[in-house]
């Protein structure tokens, strides 16, 4: 490139001779005695300096030599050449500078996929399963653990285990031998490390002795990670969820832990199961579907070809655990025979004893002192009076759960007191009556008392008042009454961990028109929402031409979308009955059987209620087999009688700013009655009432309209049209 520049500004200036010096070192090849002999003969010669001579008379002056900077000139065209190549050179800088930062992005992106590769062959490569491949089939020799250690770590982990989880020794020996096993017999070099059951009730130690011992093991270098990967099976109650199962399990097996474990088995749909049973019992479990990994999750390739494909999940010499509440004879009908036989050991947990739970309430209560004085300031006196009342809160199940929730409400109560006084200090705490109190320096006051009322104790209260305010109802104010009672009961049976049972809330109500059952489903609705049982607490309101499609195919579709818009809430069909008018009646009943599916696939997200009259709804129940034995609770909603009607006629008219003349009531309570017994279904009931008083308005409006005087609040018996007792 410096030889073009040289040679554009000798076209341009000519070429000057270089003075004589000496040779200089330079980098630059030097050219041999034959390549400057030949450019010396190209070289013109020099031009010989001459004696100037004075012009003559016919002589005229030669014009100066000039350089001009004409477009056409040869210095002009050198310096537009100049400028096009010093551009050129710029843009191949910039393409070049351009090129080197994507060559190091793409370097700098495979060098991050090689990492990420090495780390997961490293934990492949670190496996029991992978690692005994070479011993052959059949059971390996006795391997030691990933991190380095062997049978030795687990000396003394028995005792330390006990004093963490009380009350439960066979519990801790059995899950010491459960871990220790392929230390000492070897693991087989397909399937899981082990599968083992941990069975037992709810609150007496299951998970803290599991996750005890495997930090125990992290600690002693038995195991080279001290976490547990936990799979919920409940979030996976239909097939929809499969693919997101599959991929949360093959999460849990490739993670660093190396125990998974799966819970909450009996909420999960039984055809996903058998993944769980082929890997318990084949250490893998084949895929139906074509799968690949994208950034480390398992995708669902569909139908497409694709290299590298994942056809089974693998146990990849992991622990698997199943946690149950049930005995193992009752797992052969969610798992199969062969499952039961792959487990290697039954690790099983038993109620715990008043002893056990008051050496529980001793640990808690220092708990309880050193957080409230480390965090609130507050130096605690009489705490361990408290292990009275929390171990009666636990019942007779044996339960340390309501326990933990005493002590905690307990703090939370001494932390509310401390946002609102700012005080710090000594506090002493003593029990009366059963109930915990707190001293703060001003005597005695109810511990639990301080803490504020919760949300949905109000609303439940306010639902009550809007109960009791309406009229009449009796029988319906009743069932309310059950159904709170119920769910009351089964909160306090899970509190002490008792187990609760789901107890089906899916109603009929019956009755003529107008006796308040869209009203009682709405209130029902707001309390489920409030009591904790439903998460949304929505009404859908809906009738026959919501859920019953136009066309073929139509019909359960639209009905699966109506019940999903209702989940966690109460879907409400009014006039329930005419989903069904005969056996020809197809589109009907698709929709009937639509949603008896759909009631026992959300039967813990749904409350369904079906309202229409006596008679129809006898024979609505009757188009569909499984239909009557999901609505247990049948609600009849009796006619109102006169005397209820007058009643709601006054509350009605009060609520719109008016007032009935005393004179009214002996008229209209006997209009009422005679309406009630001639025609009580076409009458309306309460809608009597609200027409009855819609009317008298109106005649009021008339009668006042030319009075400057009138009471223009008060109703009298001349508003009131009385004539229409038949109709």
């Amino acid at each position: 490139m410096k030889n073009d520049i040289d040679e554009l500004l000798n076209r341009a200036f000519g070429r000057r001779p270089a003075p004589e010096a000496k040779p200089q070192l330079t980098l630059e090849p030097q050219p041999t005695a034959p390549a400057r002999r030949r450019a010396a003969q190209k070289t013109p010669p020099s031009p010989q300096k001459a004696a100037p001579k004075k012009p003559g008379a016919g002589q005229k002056r030669a014009p100066q030599a000039a350089h001009s900077s004409a477009p056409g000139s040869a210095f002009g065209q050198s310096a537009q050449a100049v400028d096009a190549l010093q551009k050129s050179v710029r843009d191949m800088s910039e393409f070049l500078d351009k090129t080197a930062a994507a060559q190091r992005a793409e370097l700098e992106a495979m060098n991050q996929s090689a990492l990420e590769d090495i780390a997961r062959i490293r934990r492949e490569v670190n496996t029991p399963a992978v690692q005994n491949l070479a011993r052959g089939a059949g059971e390996s020799a006795p391997t030691p653990g990933v991190a380095g250690a062997g049978a030795e770590a687990f000396h003394g982990l028995e005792e330390e285990l006990g004093r963490t989880v009380l009350g439960q020794p066979e519990y801790c020996k059995a899950l010491c031998v459960a871990l220790k096993r392929p230390f000492v017999m070897g693991t087989a070099s397909q399937g899981p490390r082990s599968a083992f059951l941990i069975a037992g009730p709810q609150g007496t130690g299951r998970r803290l002795g599991l996750e005890e011992a495997v930090r125990q093991l992290h600690r002693r270098r038995a195991f080279a990670s001290g976490g547990i990967a936990w799979v919920d099976l409940a979030l996976y109650p239909t097939p929809a969820q499969e693919k997101l199962f599959l991929q949360d399990v093959y999460a849990a097996l490739c993670s660093d832990a190396e125990v998974v474990v799966f819970q909450n088995h009996t909420e999960c749909h039984k055809g996903l199961l058998a993944v769980v049973a082929n890997l318990f019992s084949q250490g893998e479990s084949p895929l139906a579907g074509r799968y690949v990994l994208q950034n480390g999750r398992l995708i669902d390739a569909g139908t497409a070809l694709v290299p590298d494909a994942v056809a089974s999940l693998s146990a990849r010499g992991k622990y698997l655990v199943l946690f149950t509440e049930l005995a193992p004879a009752r797992l052969v009908d969610s798992f199969g025979a062969p499952f039961l036989a792959a487990l290697s050991d039954v690790c099983e947990t038993h109620p715990l004893s008043p002893e056990a739970l008051g050496a529980i309430a001793e640990v808690k209560g220092k708990a309880l002192c050193t957080a409230a004085e480390k965090n609130l300031g507050f130096s605690l006196s009489g705490a361990q009076s408290l292990a009275g009342p929390a171990v009666a809160a636990c019942g007779t199940a044996g339960s340390a759960g309501p326990l933990g929730e005493f002590y905690r409400k307990a703090y939370r109560a001494l932390a509310q007191y401390k946002l609102m006084e700012n005080a710090a200090g000594p506090v002493a705490l003593s029990v009366q009556d059963g109930q915990p109190f707190a001293d703060f320096g001003k005597g005695p006051a109810p511990l639990f008392g301080l803490l504020p009322q919760s949300p949905g104790g109000a609303a439940l209260e306010e639902v009550k008042q809007e109960l009791n305010a309406l009229v009449g109802l009796a029988p319906v104010k009743e069932y309310v009454l059950r159904l709170e009672q119920n769910v009351r009961l089964q909160q306090r049976r899970a509190a002490q961990g008792l187990k609760a049972g789901s107890v089906a809330m899916h109603m009929i109500f019956t009755g003529n028109p107008g006796t308040g059952k869209t009203t009682i489903a709405r209130l029902i609705s707001k309390y489920l929402k409030a009591a904790g049982v439903l998460a949304g607490g929505q009404l859908v309101e809906v009738t026959r031409a919501d859920l019953v499609g136009k066309y073929v195919g139509h019909t359960a579709p639209l009905t699966t979308q109506v019940m999903n818009s209702a989940l966690g809430g109460v879907l409400f069909i009014d006039e329930a009955y005419s989903l069904y008018r005969g056996k020809d009646d197809s589109f009907g009943l698709e929709a009937i059987d639509t949603l008896v599916k759909g009631m026992e696939d959300h039967r813990d997200e749904l409350v369904v209620i079906l309202a229409g009259y006596t008679k129809e709804m006898q024979a609505f129940l009757g188009a569909n087999s499984g239909l009557q034995s999901r609505f247990p609770n049948v609600v009849e909603f009796p006619d109102y009688t006169g005397a209820e009607l007058l009643q709601i006629l006054k509350l009605q008219a009060k609520g719109r700013g008016y007032v009935l003349d005393a004179r009214c009531e002996t008229p209209l309570l006997a209009y009422f009655n005679a309406v009630q017994l001639a025609r009580a279904r076409q009458a309306g009931n309460g809608r009597l009432a609200r027409n009855k008083l819609e009317e008298a308005i109106l005649s009021a409006a008339r009668r006042t309209a030319a009075d400057e005087t009138a009471d223009l609040s008060l109703l009298v018996p001349e508003d009131f049209d009385l004539s229409d007792v038949n109709g």
